[in-house]
């Protein structure tokens, strides 16, 4: 498909000349987006709300590509986000974010698509050598040398008008994110280590990771119930909880506290006045109509077949042996991620680590592709025995035997 070049049509930058003109038509937006359509990439953020919803409130989003800039207010009265999810969609122009998660369940919850393609420049300054989860100001500072100007972080961004200053500090999260995806992607290039991300992205790009289906609620929580009763119980408890914030468009806190849900789990009460012995509800909950929807969300968790409850996962310890081994899974680690300039957690997490050590032939990630290459392969060799590790001029360097 042929690219569409700037000079294919004469472009009208009247609406984003300025950097404090704020898009609030859609006709503004539609020529904004043609203009942005017109080059390779894209950088994009958002700022929003949700301390009072379930839903994110898209409060702002800020667009930056070679040389345009632009400030779209969402609010707007009569404004259409058509064509911003249109230059989302556009399969032509990268999408640059930074730690996209929340970015992107925004467009997908309120455009209903996935940004495509997509580039996160957190992930990709974890394989490029600036550390695990770098943060945006940091990341900014290491490859331009700017310092950002925090102080307009704490904006209430639903409140309108919005100041000069607020629209500056806002405009900067995207107008330093082009430098820093350059810096990038010239890094991935030269290294060739841009399949390293397809993992990371393809997570990004899956709708399912920001579906919130009710049935599946229990997943979110640090399980602390007692038995495989107990979390019967508490998927029901749960689920009823994600329906109702969800219907409500509240927190899921503001419906009950994670803290009484597991009360509730473990005591499994089957009546409403029994609600009332338990400490983490507040007295006369047992009286309300709430309370008559819990009572009938526990006799549903009471009724379920133990066999389609997953078992608990208590976190067996480990052998020593397999403890021993992890300890050194752990140096490895660290070693193989510090000589190819790489954030640990992108090889393998501390779970990943506990499966190697104690499976002879764990299906993780750290096993598989580009990250055997550099890890698994050695961590295997290493629970074998013919590997070790040394120290050479104080930094750990590893022996085949």
């Amino acid at each position: 498909m042929t690219r569409r070049k700037a000079r294919d049509k004469p472009l009208n930058l009247r609406y984003i000349r300025h950097p404090m003109h704020v898009i609030s038509t859609t006709d503004q937006l539609a020529e904004t987006c043609r203009v942005l359509a017109a080059h390779d990439f894209v950088a994009v953020d958002t700022e929003f709300l949700r301390e009072q919803t379930f839903w994110p409130q898209l409060c702002l989003v800020q667009l930056a590509g070679p040389g345009h800039e632009a400030i779209v207010d969402p609010l707007s009265k009569g404004l259409s986000l058509d064509p911003l999810w249109e230059l989302m969609g556009d399969n032509n122009v990268v999408k640059v974010f930074h730690a996209a998660r929340q970015d992107v369940e925004i467009v997908w919850a309120q455009g209903r698509l996935i940004p495509t393609p997509i580039f996160d420049t957190q992930v990709a300054a974890m394989v490029c050598g600036f550390g695990d989860s770098v943060s945006y100001g940091n990341l900014v500072k290491k490859i331009t040398g700017r310092d950002i100007d925090k102080s307009s972080r704490f904006t209430d961004w639903s409140r309108r008008p919005l100041s000069d200053k607020q629209l500056v500090y806002a405009l900067g999260d995207v107008t330093y994110l082009r430098d820093v995806y350059r810096h990038l992607k010239a890094e991935l290039d030269r290294t060739r280590r841009e399949h390293w991300l397809e993992s990371e992205m393809a997570t990004l790009a899956d709708p399912a990771t920001y579906e919130t289906h009710p049935d599946e609620a229990w997943k979110r929580l640090k399980l602390r119930v007692k038995n495989r009763r107990s979390l019967a119980v508490l998927m029901e408890l749960a689920a009823w909880r994600e329906r109702l914030a969800q219907s409500q468009d509240v927190p899921r806190g503001r419906i009950m506290r994670d803290e009484a849900l597991f009360d509730i789990a473990n005591q499994a009460p089957t009546a409403p006045e029994q609600l009332s012995q338990l400490r983490t509800l507040s007295d006369g909950f047992s009286r309300s109509a709430r309370a008559r929807e819990i009572v009938e969300a526990v006799k549903r968790g009471l009724a379920r077949d133990l066999a389609d409850v997953p078992p608990l996962r208590q976190g067996e310890p480990l052998s020593a042996e397999a403890t021993a081994t992890l300890e050194l899974l752990k140096v490895l680690l660290k070693a193989a991620a510090a000589k190819h300039g790489v954030a640990p957690r992108l090889i393998a997490d501390g779970s990943e680590l506990e499966l190697i050590a104690s499976h002879d032939e764990p299906d993780v990630p750290a096993m598989h592709d580009w990250r055997r290459e550099i890890f698994g392969a050695d961590a295997e060799a290493l629970k074998r025995g013919k590997l070790a590790l040394t120290l050479e001029k104080g930094e750990v360097a590893v022996k085949r035997l």
